[in-house]
């Protein structure tokens, strides 16, 4: 029981880091004024894609553990350390490259864009055989409602917050590849 309540944890802390990206851009995407329908739809959809992306990262890292082992590990620890580097710099980088609209293909390309980090991470809870249906669950959820959170608060409140919750989740990331790699 104890190390389920574990597992739970840390792919809830995997999936608030992964998840965070997607807050950071709903809180610009919410100075679009949009109808709160809109907001349901595009936060499902951002679920969506961190269902999809990190079951098919999954699937891979399962197959990467099968062939190549313990070497598996080391890169799935060096991958979080990138991603979470990566994630960490961009919250701090002056311009933002997100002006897609969230209408239509734009919904989709953003819904893309900001799951890719999720299949990454993915690759190495593919690698560990961490449960699936868990790991979906989490990520789902968490990217949306935090994509709802940020949507609405990007509503009433213009952007102070955006940098610091991505270079959050980055840190959280790096934690969790420092873990991975010297754990």
């Amino acid at each position: 029981m104890e190390a389920m309540f574990g597992e739970i944890l840390t792919l809830s802390l995997m999936a608030f880091a992964l998840a965070m990206d997607a807050f950071s851009v709903g809180l610009g995407m919410g100075m679009f004024k949009l109808r709160l329908r809109q907001i349901f739809k595009i936060g499902v959809t951002i679920g969506f894609f961190h269902i999809w992306m990190p079951l098919l990262g999954i699937i891979a890292g399962r197959f990467l553990s099968e062939k190549f082992g313990e070497i598996a590990t080391y890169v799935g620890g060096g991958l979080l350390l990138i991603l979470g580097i990566q994630m960490f710099l961009s919250g701090f980088r002056k311009e933002r490259g997100y002006m897609i609209t969230p209408v239509g293909t734009g919904l989709m390309l953003f819904g893309f864009s900001v799951s890719l980090d999720s299949f990454s991470v993915s690759l190495t809870l593919g690698i560990y055989g961490a449960k699936t249906i868990l790991v979906l669950s989490c990520f789902g959820i968490m990217a949306t409602i935090l994509t709802w959170f940020g949507l609405l608060i990007g509503r009433k409140v213009q952007g102070w917050l955006g940098p610091y919750s991505e270079a959050l989740g980055g840190s959280i990331l790096l934690a969790f590849g420092l873990k991975l790699l010297f754990g």
